[in-house]
């Protein structure tokens, strides 16, 4: 207890509430047509791929806008970029309530709900810009937890799509967004690391070989909650034939746990190491994908595997998220924007993956084994790469250096010194 309160002392816990509210509903909003999408593909007859694809247009769109808005921030600030992008978001969601009737408009519909999707760097730098680096794997975390706005989509979604039409959520959508709005307006505060930098300063983590390595590992963390986050009410609706409000009922028991340990993973970080806990998160997540592929029709054994594979995603995105300031202490907005678009992109892979599985196959088997096998490529490269990362600007694990002074001197340099 006394630890936590040292925490809040440490930095400035309203403007860290306005984060985790800013995410939570526009991860929400992000997610809609995933957790609709039985009531969409039916409207429309569908094929799997069609489902896949659709499923994974807001997923793709959303990777796209979180670089520029990072950017973005940095010349406006970071509240003023998340005032900015709610007030896009609740024009997209209006659009889509009194316009989107074809299958074509919901393609377009879901480039739209990508604004909402690229929230993410700007709510985790802005929650977590007021607290010392060794408790930004903490205030990450919390920040982060908003994807538990998951939870709200699939869990308020269906059973309003099945009483007033799925369009109409859209429009109910749209009102929730004041919620943030008029907290983020009243308790936020612009934290003090704000730089002004050049913008080859702002991209130079593109040509670094850690910028990389970190976005293929946020592929598998967050590209595999987002990815599976849509894609399981379709899964769960296709394949045991339950309902659609009961689909988003057992989606929302796997995402909730992975929202809730996105900050024991940026807690257990501080303290193990953001590399350990990665090593044991990957290790977990390509095991139980593997096994959900050979479930069949238990429906139980397979959603408590889920709900598995969730907390370890969600740990894993708190985890690497502890080691961002730690590796670019000066620019972490900007270099968590990138490593967010990068990776998030990943997560269109897994809808058409098992689109295209269901379709060509007859299961979903080679949908989660392409995904595991793309796991196993990415923790091979995490342990070779670490051995540099603990001789320059981490400590063994992935621990936060003392004083954070390694960090710092590392984060400042060029790229061409490097």
């Amino acid at each position: 207890m006394s630890d936590y309160k040292a925490f809040l002392r440490s930095g400035h816990a309203p403007t860290l509430l306005a984060s985790f509210l800013y995410f939570d509903f526009t991860f929400a909003i992000w997610v809609l047509n995933g957790a609709m999408a039985p009531f969409i593909s039916e409207t429309f007859n569908l094929s799997p791929a069609q489902k896949g694809f659709m499923i994974s247009v807001p997923i793709l769109a959303g990777a796209l806008m979180r670089f520029p808005l990072g950017i973005l921030s940095q010349y406006i600030g970071r509240k003023n970029a998340a005032m900015a992008e709610m007030g896009l978001v609740m024009l997209a969601l209006l659009f889509g309530y009194l316009f989107v009737d074809t299958h074509n408009e919901v393609l377009a519909m879901g480039v739209l709900l990508g604004i909402a999707g690229g929230s993410f760097g700007i709510a985790l730098s802005l929650g977590s810009g007021w607290f010392p680096p060794k408790y930004k794997g903490l205030a990450m975390g919390i920040a982060g937890a908003g994807n538990s706005g998951t939870v709200l989509a699939v869990l308020f979604a269906p059973p309003l799509a099945t009483k007033f039409g799925w369009q109409a959520v859209y429009g109910l959508a749209a009102a929730t967004m004041v919620v943030p709005m008029i907290v983020m307006a009243l308790a936020a505060k612009e934290p003090p690391d704000r730089e002004h930098q050049t913008f080859r300063e702002h991209i130079a983590c593109l040509f670094e070989k850690d910028g990389w390595a970190f976005s293929l590992i946020y592929v598998i963390t967050f590209g595999g909650f987002i990815g599976l986050a849509n894609f399981l009410p379709t899964y769960f609706y296709d394949q045991f034939k339950v309902t659609k409000i009961e689909a988003g009922q057992l989606t929302m028991l796997a995402t909730l746990m992975g929202s809730a340990t996105r900050v024991l993973g940026g807690y257990v970080s501080d303290r193990w190491g953001g590399i350990n806990t990665l090593t044991a998160v990957l290790g977990l997540v390509i095991v139980t994908l593997v096994i959900c592929g050979t479930m069949g029709q238990q429906l139980a054994i397979t959603t408590l595997l889920f709900m598995l594979c969730f907390a370890a995603l969600g740990a894993g995105n708190g985890a690497l998220f502890q080691l961002v300031p730690l590796r670019w202490p000066v620019t972490t907005a900007v270099a968590g924007s990138m490593i967010g678009e990068l990776g998030a992109l990943g997560g269109g892979f897994i809808p058409n993956a098992m689109g295209l599985s269901k379709q060509h196959f007859g299961n979903y088997f080679y949908g989660f084994l392409a995904f595991a096998l793309l796991g196993v490529a990415v923790l091979v490269m995490m342990r070779v790469m670490q051995l540099r990362w603990t001789r320059t600007w981490a400590e063994k694990g992935g621990r936060a250096r003392t004083g954070g002074a390694m960090s710092m001197a590392y984060g400042s340099q060029s790229p061409a010194s490097r």
